[in-house]
Formats: structure tokens, sequence, C-alpha cells
């Protein structure tokens, strides 16, 4: 699903990714892009913030609220470091800024898509890290004492990487350049937020991110 008011704009991105070999639904305002999402299944959202009626972030909370597994993509004019800061926070995945190049935009498509896609063997499912955490990669859910996180597709690859080097640190370029793709600094600042979204998630329950300065991350078990 892709939402966007500038109709120029939206058809010439819609020619080219279907060029690509993705079906697109298209919305020019917040309002309708939520009852298609009401009445539709997708597989990633595309969305702008300045829109119409219901602005991007605000549509993309309630997409959260409908659908914590699904990738959302903004693509807009708005690149203060709050705005990205803020997108990524009420859940989403990407921040896109304009001007984009098509070939970026289809590439990060692509990997959300074949991230998505892939299916561990079921030997693998449930991981108990400990007696009140336990990871579902499949399914992206997190459990930790009695609380349930879906987690979202950004989420879940970095958790996922932590925990196949638990108890080791995992250097920042590492996680950088596996999630985004590049260690540019607004990527970087994105690790430090899904950081701390996911150290809330673990909340008291055994299991810590450390920040080891200047280097990187390690998931970490703690001694009850």
């Amino acid at each position: 699903m892709y939402v966007e008011d500038d109709l120029t704009l939206s058809y010439v991105t819609r020619d080219n990714l279907a060029l690509h070999g993705y079906r697109i639904d298209a919305a020019d305002n917040g309002a309708d892009a939520l009852q298609m999402l009401r009445k539709n299944q997708y597989d990633l959202c595309l969305l702008d913030v300045m829109l119409p009626k219901m602005d991007g972030f605000t549509l993309a909370e309630k997409i959260r609220e409908q659908d914590l597994q699904i990738p959302i993509i903004f693509l807009t004019a708005r690149s203060t470091k709050e705005d990205k800061i803020h997108g990524l926070k009420i859940g989403g995945d990407d921040y896109i800024t304009k001007p984009f190049s098509i070939e970026e935009l289809a590439l990060k498509i692509e990997v959300f898509l074949k991230r998505r896609s892939i299916a561990l063997p079921e030997t693998s499912r449930l991981m108990r890290l400990k007696d009140r955490v336990i990871w579902d990669p499949v399914n992206m859910l997190l459990i930790t004492g009695k609380r349930e996180y879906h987690l979202t597709q950004r989420e879940a690859d970095l958790f996922t990487c932590l925990v196949q080097h638990l108890d080791q640190i995992v250097k920042r370029e590492e996680l950088l350049i596996g999630l985004w793709g590049h260690d540019r600094f607004f990527s970087s600042r994105s690790l430090d937020v899904f950081i701390s979204r996911l150290r809330k998630y673990l909340g008291n329950e055994g299991l810590i991110i450390e920040n080891i300065y200047n280097v990187g991350y390690r998931l970490k078990s703690v001694r009850d």
C-alpha cells in the first residue's frame, strides 16, 4: 500500500515499482488508506507524512494497532532529525526523505519482504533465553514474564542478531550494515532507538543489552 497525495510522484513511483514486479494499491489521503488496510491484506506500507484527512504519523500508529508486523517505510519531505526519530518510535521500520532513488526504495522493499518470508526450521522456532524470556523468531513474538510483544520486522531482525551472538559483542558497524545496508549517521541514530525499544521490552527478566562504548552492543544473561 502506497499513500502519497502528490499524484504525479505517486504515478511515477508506482510505475517504476511495477517494473520491479510489485503490485501497488494507492491512496492520496490517510483516511482512505486506513479503510483500504482494513479491507485488504498488504505485505508492506509506504507512507508520506504530510497527508490530508490523516497525517502519515497518525496513520502509522493506527496501522500498528491493527498489525504489529507489517513493515512501514516513510517516504517524506520532512527531514528533521526529530521527525525521523519520531517516525521510528511510533513503529516505522525505515524513513526515506524526498527526493529519493527508486533503486534504493526497491532494494529496501525487497530486503523487507525477503526477511518476512524467511521461515526457520520448526525445531528452532521457540527459543527459551531465560526462565521467563522466550523468543519466537518465526512469528516475531517476544515473551517476557507475563507480557507478549509482537515485534516489527526491524526490531525482530535486530533482536535475532543479538540472540545469535548471546553474551558476545556485536559491533555497531556490523549491525548497521547488516540491517540498514550502510553506517550513515541517521541509521546510527535509528539503531539507538531500536535498542532502547528492545530494552524496554526485556524489562527486568534477566536479559540486558549492554552498550559497549564506541564498539557495539551485547545481549547478556544476568544471574538471578
